[in-house]
């Protein structure tokens, strides 16, 4: 799987893929990350990449052309089966959705900046926008990060026990993980509860599952 992301500040997303994870899926062949400077298909001298926005207003726009230009030249390498835009205004990221994109072959993320976006760019070159929450950063770069992870952790290989993945939160439907307990049983008095102690796999498997619906009921309540 290959994702090639689109930032003005690219620097923010080296140390984002630099954790044990994304690292040895990357030595895997597992995936493959490539991140490219929109700068260097600014125009001009000073690689410019943004502009005042017509009809007034505050803030600069992201110009057409050097996104136009830098997906260009991706597209004309490979094909992609989604162009994704990571803006607040998209839908909301969910684990469905990075169990649906890790089936894809090759992705493209850009990342906003400044004010946002021409517009043409979401209307003729993104297939997809999506968020992962509904409020601001100064730029798109940790929600792609975001998506990246949620997506290389997925894949065969590279977290070893693969049943782990199947008992996370929204790994099934409208599933919420139960709390979960480790050594030492007790510790400043605080006690893990007997039921997991006992050894009794029936009993234990009904309170998670009583567990699990008390969490997820408080998390609709709230």
């Amino acid at each position: 799987m290959r994702i090639d992301i689109v930032s003005v500040v690219p620097e923010i997303l080296h140390g984002s893929f630099s954790n044990f994870l994304i690292k040895r899926a990357i030595n895997k062949g597992l995936i493959d990350i490539h991140i490219h400077d929109l700068r260097l298909y600014g125009l001009g001298k000073r690689k410019k990449v943004d502009d005042y926005p017509y009809g007034g207003g505050s803030g600069m726009v992201i110009r057409i052309e050097p996104v136009y230009q830098c997906f260009s030249e991706l597209l004309s390498k490979r094909d992609y089966d989604e162009k994704i835009f990571m803006t607040p205004e998209g839908n909301l990221f969910s684990q469905k959705n990075a169990k649906s994109l890790t089936e894809k072959k090759n992705i493209i993320i850009l990342c906003g900046r400044y004010k946002g976006i021409d517009q043409r760019i979401r209307d003729h070159l993104i297939s997809k926008e999506i968020s992962i929450g509904k409020y601001i950063l100064s730029g798109g770069e940790l929600a792609a990060a975001v998506v990246v992870e949620s997506i290389v952790r997925l894949l065969p290989g590279v977290i070893q026990n693969q049943d782990s993945i199947l008992t996370d939160s929204f790994q099934k439907k409208s599933f919420v993980a139960p709390p979960i307990y480790t050594r030492p049983s007790i510790y400043k008095g605080w006690a893990v509860p007997e039921i997991l102690l006992s050894g009794h796999h029936k009993k234990i498997k009904d309170w998670f599952y009583k567990k699990s619906m008390q969490v997820k009921k408080r998390r609709l309540d709230s």
